[in-house]
């Protein structure tokens, strides 16, 4: 899930950070650090296009994009959407915060910014800092009710004059009030046919990816172009819904003279967003910030099928769902909680059901920001990581949330996967299959101390600091940022 901003400094780990420990089976302890490079302009990865203000960026040179991935900054899902994100620094005059590549207000971001906490679906995080454009990307689903609703709130918390601040691509497709509909009569099918479901939160989401792939969807630039015409293959689409479901019941009417009204309100903040990308891409250097927000593990290619979204949120998402070049993509940041979570069904190999569990729910205030569901936890699962390693290419982690595993006496980490008494070294695509793995734990001692005003790697007690270093050896990349709290000033940045 993730994050972006250009590369500032050197690439160089500091030594006292990478003293070796002993691997996981099979891993060496070398880390692949890299020489200092040219500035790079990083990007998320997911869902809706929502850039994060967390990271500082850097101006000048030939602008290229990297990716964050697999978390969020505050509170991720390891293998649910939504994140609380929690701005380092938001980006100065100049700059970009694209937020969207996939998905649509089916994931979220808290943000919390100088004590105020704003929730963030469609808008991308970066349209509090009033100095930054925020783009909604072609790759995002839009819910125009979705979108204006979601603002109403947050202008109640104190967000002012966000229409003047963010473009939204021609090419996203839009989803309406019965693809909602829809999206919660599948789940009631699919319990009453199988006896289970997937869990979706039921914001349209998978229908209208659906509509997409059958090239029946319609998108912002149909809505602003003829309205007759538009309304003729919205009628055509609702029809097709209504013979597949038919106890659903659509206002045609109703919404196409809502949808008319939003038409006229987002007009002048569309723009043909492949040409916006190139132009902020090949213009005037600028500070530039993709922010995402599902996690690798619920791309729908390489996630926990079937219980993942319904689009891509792993790097290549960035790609189609901005039209950035892959040339344009340079370091890739993962983003990782101490320990693992997850809403809804699913395998879950390192879950606790126990009072370990119970203690990193209520400590971590693990809820979905979408849903309001309780987030299922566990300890870190190096083997997810790992694998989200190989699909994405981490340059550097965050590891996010220390501060939650303070009062631990002991921690487990889980480095490995046997299934059969044998030891395999991949990621299990099958459901069933991944049900049945024997985690292999390693336990390290805790450090029974408040991390929350550490401010310096030097302020973390040795054991936290043995721990960082713990991940960083067995996944074989560098952890760059440590967070400890809600607060901006609670991010670490180690090199």
């Amino acid at each position: 899930c993730g994050v972006a901003t250009q590369r500032q400094g050197g690439g160089q780990r500091p030594p006292e950070l990478a003293l070796p420990l002993s691997p996981a089976p099979g891993h060496s302890t070398a880390l692949p650090w890299l020489p200092p490079r040219s500035p790079q302009l990083l990007s998320g990865h997911s869902t809706p296009a929502q850039p994060t203000p967390h990271l500082p960026s850097a101006c000048g040179g030939p602008t290229r994009v990297t990716l964050g991935e697999e978390r969020a900054w505050r509170s991720h899902r390891s293998n649910a959407g939504g994140h609380t994100c929690l701005p380092r620094r938001t980006a100065g005059a100049g700059s970009l915060t694209p937020g969207g590549e996939r998905g649509g207000n089916n994931a979220g971001h808290t943000v919390v910014v100088d004590g105020k906490e704003y929730d963030f679906h469609l808008l991308p995080s970066g349209i509090i800092n009033t100095k930054a454009v925020s783009f909604i990307g072609n790759g995002v689903v839009i819910h125009l009710p979705g979108l204006f609703e979601e603002a109403e709130k947050n202008e109640k918390k104190g967000l002012k004059d966000w229409e003047k601040r963010l473009i939204i691509s021609d090419r996203a497709h839009l989803v309406f009030d019965f693809h909602q509909a829809v999206d919660g009569l599948q789940e009631v099918q699919r319990q009453a046919q199988e006896g289970k479901n997937i869990g979706t939160t039921k914001k349209g989401i998978g229908p209208t990816y659906s509509s997409k792939a059958a090239r029946t969807g319609l998108r912002i630039c149909d809505l602003l172009s003829d309205f007759d015409e538009f309304s003729s293959r919205f009628k055509n689409l609702a029809h097709q819904h209504q013979s597949m479901f038919p106890t659903l019941e659509i206002d045609i009417e109703g919404q196409l003279k809502r949808l008319k009204g939003f038409a006229e309100r987002i007009r002048p903040m569309v723009r043909d967003g492949v040409y916006f990308m190139y132009e902020a891409l090949h213009g005037p250097p600028k500070k530039i910030l993709v922010e995402g927000a599902n996690a690798a593990l619920l791309d729908i290619d390489f996630g926990t099928y079937p219980f993942v979204t319904s689009s891509n949120c792993t790097v290549g998402g960035v790609c189609t769902g901005l039209g950035i070049p892959p040339q344009n993509i340079g370091d890739v940041y993962g983003v990782v909680k101490a320990y693992t979570t997850r809403v809804g069904i699913g395998a879950f190999p390192t879950e606790q059901i126990n009072e370990i569990g119970d203690l990193l729910q209520t400590r971590g205030h693990e809820w979905g920001v979408t849903t309001g569901r309780k987030r299922r936890c566990g300890w870190l699962d190096l083997m997810i990581l790992r694998y989200a390693h190989m699909v994405n290419g981490f340059t550097a982690l965050a590891l996010t949330k220390l501060d939650i595993l303070d009062v631990l006496g002991e921690i487990k980490v889980g480095i490995s996967y046997k299934l059969n008494g044998k030891r395999i070294p991949y990621f299990p695509a099958n459901q069933e299959m991944l049900q049945k793995v024997e985690v292999e734990y390693e336990t390290l001692p805790g450090w029974k101390a408040d991390t929350t005003g550490a401010r310096r790697w030097e302020d973390l007690p040795p054991q936290a600091q043995n721990y960082i270093r713990f991940v960083e050896n067995h996944v074989g990349v560098a952890v760059k940022w440590v967070g400890v709290g809600k607060s901006r000033e609670s991010m670490i940045q180690l090199f």
